[in-house]
C-alpha cells in the first residue's frame, strides 16, 4: 500500500509539472476530427509500382473542389507484405490553399495493410499509439485520421477500389519548424547526447504500448540512426521522436511477429529496451505518464469502428502497464535489468 501512495503523490507532482505543448499547428493537425476525403487517380498502377516508385498525378477531393498532387508508394516491410501499400502525398503548396492541406508538402498516408475490417481496426489502433505519445510529449508526431474513399482512375465506371479510415503523419519538416529543432541526420548515437528527459519517455512509452521494433542504432540498409526513430536537436540535447508502432502489441497485427533474437513468444509480451540511462529521469517519466492514465486509457475507447469489447480489449492491455507501475520501484528495478 504504502508504494502506491509514493507513486500516486509523485504523479501529482508530475501532472503539476508536466510538459505542455508550446508550439502551434497548422489546420490539418490542429485537430482530431476525421477528415472524409477521395483520392482520385491511377491507383492501381501506383500500388503495383514497388520498385521503382514513381510519383503519378492524382486528386484529393474533400467537397466538390480538388486538390492536385502526386502520390508514390512508400515504406519498406509493409510495402512487401501489404496490398495498399503505405503511400507519399506530394502537393504543390500554392495549389493547398484554402483548404484543411494549407502549408502542408509532403505527408505519409498510412493505410490498412488489406481491405479488411481487421486491417482498418489495426491502422486505427495503430493511430492511436501516436495520440498517446502526443499525450506525453509535444516533440512527437502529430497525426490526423482519414475516411478515405480510393478511386482507381484507371478503371472508370467501377466501385471504389477500398473505403476505409486511415490517416496522415506529421512530416520531419513540419516536426523541426514545430518544435523549433533541426533534424540530426547522424550515423549513431551516444546516451550521453539523449536529451534524458525525453529518452526515458519515449522508453516506458514504447514498453507501455508493447513495440519493440525499434532501435537507437542504425538499422540494416540505413543510412542514418535510428531505426523507427528520428532525432532532432544537437548533441548533447537529441530529442528522439518515435513512429511506426504497427508492429506493437497495442495494436497486434494479423501479420506482427517479435524479432526471434528477443526470445518472446507473442508482441503482445512488452519487453524494455530502453538505453540504462539516469534513474531519476525514468523515475520522473513513469510518473509523468501516470499522470496520464485515464487520457491513455481513453484513447482506444474513442477510436471509430471499434465496438465495445474491442475497444476495452485494447483498454485492458494498457491498463496492465499501469497495474505494474502501480509498485513503481518494482517496475523500474526491472527497466534496470533489462535496459541496453
Amino acid at each position: 500500500m504504502g508504494q502506491r501512495i509514493v507513486f500516486a503523490v509523485t504523479t501529482l507532482l508530475a501532472a503539476q509539472g508536466a510538459w505542455a505543448a508550446t508550439a502551434s499547428y497548422g489546420p490539418l493537425f490542429s485537430d482530431d476530427s476525421v477528415i472524409e476525403l477521395s483520392l482520385e487517380g491511377p491507383l492501381s498502377a501506383t500500388l503495383d509500382d514497388r520498385e521503382a516508385r514513381e510519383e503519378r498525378a492524382f486528386s484529393l477531393r474533400t467537397g466538390a473542389d480538388g486538390v492536385p498532387l502526386e502520390v508514390r508508394v512508400r515504406g519498406k516491410s509493409r510495402a512487401r507484405i501489404c496490398r495498399f501499400a503505405p503511400l507519399r502525398l506530394d502537393f504543390e503548396p500554392s495549389a493547398t490553399a484554402g483548404t484543411v492541406f494549407a502549408g502542408q508538402d509532403k505527408l505519409k498516408l498510412v493505410l490498412p495493410c488489406h481491405d479488411s475490417d481487421r486491417a482498418e481496426r489495426d491502422v486505427l489502433e495503430e493511430y492511436a499509439a501516436y495520440r498517446i505519445f502526443n499525450l506525453l510529449s509535444d516533440r512527437a508526431y502529430s497525426v490526423r485520421p482519414l475516411r478515405v474513399r480510393f478511386v482507381d482512375t484507371d478503371r472508370p465506371g467501377e466501385p471504389p477500389l477500398m473505403v476505409r479510415h486511415a490517416f496522415v503523419l506529421e512530416s520531419d519538416e513540419e516536426l523541426s519548424a514545430r518544435i523549433g529543432l533541426p533534424e540530426a541526420r547522424i550515423p549513431a548515437v551516444r546516451r550521453s547526447e539523449l536529451q534524458a528527459d525525453q529518452a526515458a519517455t519515449v522508453f516506458i512509452f514504447q514498453y507501455l504500448v508493447g513495440n519493440t521494433d525499434w532501435s537507437l542504432v542504425t538499422a540494416n540498409g540505413e543510412e542514418w540512426c535510428c531505426h523507427n526513430l528520428r532525432l532532432f536537436g544537437g548533441a548533447p540535447d537529441l530529442y528522439a521522436v518515435p513512429y511506426d508502432f504497427d508492429l506493437a502489441g497495442l495494436v497486434d497485427a494479423k501479420y506482427a511477429k517479435p524479432d526471434a533474437s528477443l526470445r518472446i513468444r507473442s508482441v503482445t509480451q512488452r519487453q524494455y529496451r530502453g538505453y540504462c540511462i539516469d534513474p531519476a529521469a525514468l523515475q520522473a517519466a513513469l510518473a509523468r505518464i501516470g499522470a496520464q492514465r485515464d487520457a491513455i486509457l481513453a484513447v482506444p475507447r474513442s477510436l471509430p469502428l471499434l465496438d465495445g469489447k474491442q475497444s476495452e480489449t485494447r483498454a485492458r492491455y494498457l491498463e496492465g502497464f499501469f497495474e505494474q507501475a502501480e509498485n513503481a520501484p518494482k517496475l523500474l528495478r526491472r527497466f534496470e535489468d533489462q535496459c541496453l
